[in-house]
């Protein structure tokens, strides 16, 4: 049988789950954030990255035990059976698909800023129907061409914000700190969950596990790696754009007015144009991890095994990549993602909560031939598998009646999939 190439290192691995983590909402959330806490803005955002540290080390040790295919699926099925694991795999491949359909349309409008007609009609069907055909193919030519176009794109959207960090931090305004408002245990409940949301995405890491050159020790790399990362990108931009703009809670697009403020008209450009590379890299990567999603649970028999196709030459995952992007794009064209997207909330849920918690059962298990030893084990005990538990049901407490809903309709859809393709 055709197996997937193993050609991804660390840093391969790293940009994919910071592409997934840093999309389009960081050149908005600064704002976001001032509206609810004012000045404690880049605090928040500290405090947040640290909290989703945490889970990110659960992921690492767990991750550190597999070397297939999967990401959160794997430990998932072996520390609580088979249907939690499709459940959290189901949840993990609707998200990024959703995902993926609102981008696209978000990309869209952002172009049409600059022509209109790209907004609606035959002009928005090809711009999404041929941004998602030439992702798709390059998904299916390799994931070493995928993971270099992830890569490229990733600069693509680190550039700016690096250069908005550096030039920017000279034109911080200390008084824009102060003075620091009281906050709210609703004020704080609801940035909390904000941020919790805007720090996700780096679950995705390990998925591509079957595809590293040495899964076991990269993917807990990988994952450490992506957090920081992102946490000091965030955090930084979101000292800057503070510091910049006396009244950040005023404007809906920071990042673009504070690059207008410190570089005029170009630099507004160049935050527009680092918004739409950053929406491109995540509907890359989007593709190149939920296929791997159904692939996984093909290739572990709880799907049909059409999906594990691997495709001869490229040796990819073909089968699972074009019915990933045909759904995406259904999607997209529709417009039916709007309410789908609030399946993210409980989907969010399932896989922090089930990996945290196996973190700790498979800790007592032994070895087998699914599971290999942990390379890599999260300090202080019992400590951060318990907090990272705690913050995955505090995204229990902050969703929305319509959010546990959708959620609710999407467990039950994939239990109803479950049941056919075992029953098959």
């Amino acid at each position: 049988m055709t197996e997937l190439r193993r050609t991804l290192g660390r840093w391969d691995l790293t940009a994919i789950g910071i592409n997934q983590v840093i999309g389009s909402a960081i050149f908005l959330l600064p704002a976001d954030v001032a509206r609810l806490v004012g000045p404690w803005g880049p605090l928040a955002f500290l405090v947040i990255g640290l909290l989703s540290m945490c889970i990110a080390l659960c992921f690492a040790e767990v991750g550190s035990r597999f070397d297939r295919t999967g990401g959160p699926y794997l430990p998932a099925r072996v520390a609580f059976g088979r249907f939690v694991g499709f459940e959290v795999s189901w949840m993990m491949w609707f998200t990024r698909v959703t995902s993926q359909a609102s981008v696209v349309n978000g990309l869209a409008l952002a172009l049409a800023f600059y022509w209109a007609p790209l907004a609606e009609g035959w002009p928005r069907i090809l711009l999404i129907g041929g941004l998602t055909s030439v992702l798709t193919l390059v998904n299916v030519a390799g994931v070493k061409q995928s993971s270099l176009v992830v890569n490229l794109l990733t600069i693509g959207k680190l550039l700016p914000l690096a250069l908005f960090i550096v030039l920017g931090i000279w034109f911080v305004d200390p008084a824009n700190f102060t003075p620091l408002p009281s906050v709210t245990r609703e004020q704080f409940g609801t940035t909390a969950l904000l941020l919790i949301f805007a720090f996700g995405g780096y679950e995705v890491t390990g998925i591509l596990a079957g595809e590293a050159a040495n899964p076991q020790r990269d993917v807990p790399f990988a994952f450490v790696m992506t957090l920081a990362v992102v946490a000091t990108v965030m955090t930084l931009t979101s000292v800057v754009a503070t510091g910049i703009l006396p009244g950040i809670a005023d404007t809906r697009t920071p990042l673009a007015d504070g690059a207008a403020l410190i570089l005029g008209g170009g630099g507004a450009l160049l935050v527009s144009l680092g918004s739409s590379f950053s929406m491109a890299g995540h509907n890359m990567g989007a593709i190149l991890n939920a296929s791997r999603s159904l692939f996984a649970m093909a290739e572990n028999a709880d799907l049909p095994r059409w999906f594990a196709r691997v495709h001869p030459r490229y040796r990819t995952p073909v089968n699972a990549i074009l019915f990933t992007s045909g759904m995406a794009l259904a999607l997209a064209l529709s417009g039916s993602f709007v309410f789908l997207a609030a399946v993210s909330a409980v989907a969010r849920l399932v896989i922090y909560l089930a990996v945290s918690l196996s973190t700790l059962v498979l800790r007592g298990q032994p070895t087998s031939a699914e599971m290999g030893p942990a390379l890599f084990t999260t300090p202080f005990g019992i400590v951060i598998p318990v907090v990272a538990a705690l913050v995955s049901f505090g995204i229990l407490f902050g969703a929305t009646s319509q959010q546990l809903a959708a959620g609710a309709a999407a467990l039950v859809a994939g239990g109803i999939l479950y049941a056919i393709a075992r029953r098959g």
